[in-house]
């Protein structure tokens, strides 16, 4: 009898990744390809979405010529989260998608702020939680008011995974989890606050669980009839994907920006984490960065290097060298501060520094904004973690996955996998196929780890030395950044 397989699919940042796995979790098969991102003036960010289906499709063609899929059970697709698609009722795109990262909504975010009375957020999400530029409803007032034809078109406003379920099964569909902002602690959307948008509410999609069936890939399609599932946002299908589900567990993903997480039932409310609403006994505490990855890309484009050659750089310099300290808002930054005026900043620079420096500099400046994270997460939570799982590319350099170790004075358990998204939509797809009983059941069958990377003492402790001034630095620019960008938007 053939193996049975799983599909994960992750719409990402960058790339659409996608991996064939057996039901134990191995890896079969993969596919990567990269897109554009469009950066222009005025903070817009933006991606053709019909790339991302363009490129699983593609997938799923790779696939079916390489092997027999007639045993596949279930495919599962997980994305970027805070990234929009305006679609028409036939379900293609009218507008480039607006990516997380775009900023041009900030004045529209502010308006509708100000219109949320803490009682009601405090009573919506059990945190005060802010309207910032890459909330959905942000996003339809600033097409409403700018784009009023395309608005007047639309039909749904959707997520990248949601998009490309859409064009698989021809099933609008969403969940809650991804959704988060617009829904309230039921996990039911809020009128009163999609009131705040007129249209808005006729705009999204009906919800659904994360591990339930959306639909099947249509006749015409490879891998016609096979069962897609709902999944959720990226961040929490990576939070399955390196194992994360328990109370006081934590994660931290690393890709385009980094996201760190604790499982805990305790809510203290800290200015700038956000704490999901419990889903199946599950209350988690998260917060993103703005900049991991892409400050990597950052440095790499600016030296001309791939980041193995900055890797390298970093590992041929004495770990005591002096280097320069750098806050890492190439783009504002977003938890805890949720600063979208933020900017990117060094400060000591000598004589005597040169590339590797500013390489070693980089690496330490997220990781010092992952601690800065990682301290909120924990008051919000009311839990000290010492074990973190963690995964994705950003995990790929040993030095680097050291350097954050020693900053954060914790152990970092490395999954496996590379791209833990990608098991982990996988993950609830086999649950939505039947294979497993429950996520737990799965994630204790699937998710695997390699190696563990120990804080050293003496660095933990001249890292806090330094983490301290890392906080200074940002208060203390913090005017300045923004009157620059006051400057040059004139």
């Amino acid at each position: 009898m053939a193996e049975e397989m799983l599909l994960g699919i992750d719409v990402g940042t960058t790339a659409v990744k996608a991996i064939l796995f057996d039901a134990g979790g191995a890896e079969l098969d993969c596919y990567r390809a990269s897109y554009p991102t469009t950066r222009r003036s005025n903070g817009v960010v933006e991606q053709d979405p019909e790339l991302w289906i363009h490129h699983i499709l593609q997938a799923l063609e790779q696939f079916t010529a390489g092997r027999d899929l007639g045993n596949l059970k279930a495919i599962g697709i997980t994305s970027q989260v805070d990234t929009h698609v305006f679609v028409d009722a036939d379900g293609n795109s009218l507008a480039p998608a607006i990516v997380w990262q775009d900023g041009r909504c900030a004045r529209e975010a502010a308006e509708l702020d100000a219109l949320v009375c803490d009682e009601d957020r405090t009573r919506w999400w059990g945190s005060p939680r802010r309207i910032d530029a890459s909330h959905c409803l942000s996003r339809m007032r600033w097409m409403a008011r700018h784009h009023p034809d395309i608005w007047d078109r639309t039909e749904r406003v959707m997520l990248p995974k949601d998009f490309c379920i859409y064009k698989l099964t021809g099933e609008f569909v969403s969940d809650p989890i991804s959704n988060f902002g617009l829904v309230d602690t039921n996990l039911d959307y809020i009128p009163k606050l999609l009131d705040l948008v007129p249209g808005a509410r006729d705009r999204l999609a009906p919800l659904a669980r994360i591990t339930d069936l959306a639909g099947r890939v249509r006749p015409d399609l490879p891998c016609a009839g096979v069962p897609l599932c709902v999944s959720t946002m990226d961040a929490w299908a990576g939070m399955f994907g390196v194992g994360v589900h328990d109370d006081r567990q934590a994660m931290y993903l690393s890709g385009t920006s980094e996201v760190l997480a604790i499982v805990s039932p305790d809510v203290h409310p800290v200015p700038g984490v956000l704490v999901f609403p419990d889903y199946d006994a599950m209350k988690v505490h998260i917060g993103p960065t703005q900049s991991g990855g892409a400050s990597i890309t950052w440095y790499c484009d600016l030296f001309n290097v791939m980041p193995a050659e900055m890797a390298a750089r970093v590992e041929a310099l004495d770990r005591d060298a002096p280097c320069p300290l750098f806050l890492p808002h190439l783009q504002g930054e977003r938890a805890p501060i949720w600063d979208i005026h933020a900017r990117g900043t060094f400060l000591g620079i000598d004589a005597r520094m040169g590339a590797s420096e500013i390489a070693r500099a980089v690496y330490e400046g997220v990781g010092y904004s992952a601690r800065l994270l990682l301290d909120s997460l924990q008051r919000s939570s009311q839990t000290e973690v010492h074990t973190i799982n963690c995964g994705g590319g950003g995990f790929q350099s040993d030095i680097w996955n050291q350097i954050r170790a020693d900053i954060l004075g914790r152990s970092l358990k490395r999954t496996k996998v590379s791209d833990p998204g990608v098991l982990g939509a996988s993950a609830m797809a086999a649950v939505a196929a039947n294979l497993f009983g429950t996520l737990e059941d799965a994630l204790a069958q699937i998710v695997k780890f390699d190696r563990t990377f120990e804080p050293d003492a003496a660095r933990h402790r001249r890292y806090n030395d330094l983490f301290k001034l890392y906080e200074e630095t940002y208060l203390a620019t913090r005017h300045i950044n923004a009157e620059l960008g006051r400057i040059y938007a004139n």
